[in-house]
């Protein structure tokens, strides 16, 4: 079976690994969103759409502050052989604050800071720091 958020958490982190500027992976709406929330968060530079019908992709530009890469780990939580599900109450801070996770909501998917202010549980896909 195949996982296509791992398979693009993988290609960020390699690529990161050996300094690479950008990242190509295969378009998906929900690959596209968490590409966007990791933009907004400060992960990644840019995340930008190209191509047309069957070669669409995500183009993301990644981050080096101070020749580091920006993400630092990434973990998938919940993958297509075993759902992982979370209530408000359970979703709890990443690495002290310094990192996120992404949730899979009723109301789209979000960040687990953005989930409990909105007092929404859901899918957990996975933590990045």
């Amino acid at each position: 079976m195949q996982d296509p958020i791992a398979d693009m958490l993988n290609r960020l982190v390699n690529a990161q690994a050996v300094k690479k500027e950008t990242v190509e992976v295969p378009f998906s709406q929900i690959k596209y969103a968490i590409a966007k929330i990791l933009e907004q968060k400060g992960f990644v530079k840019s995340v930008e759409f190209k191509g047309k019908r069957t070669k669409k992709l995500i183009d993301i530009v990644l981050l080096y502050p101070d020749g580091a890469p920006r993400i630092a780990g990434v973990k998938r939580i919940s993958k297509p052989g075993q759902r992982v599900y979370a209530p408000t109450q359970r979703l709890r801070s990443i690495r002290s604050g310094l990192g996120i996770a992404i949730i899979s909501t009723s109301k789209g998917l979000m960040t687990n800071k953005e989930a409990r202010k909105e007092k929404v549980g859901g899918e957990v896909l996975c933590e990045i720091y």
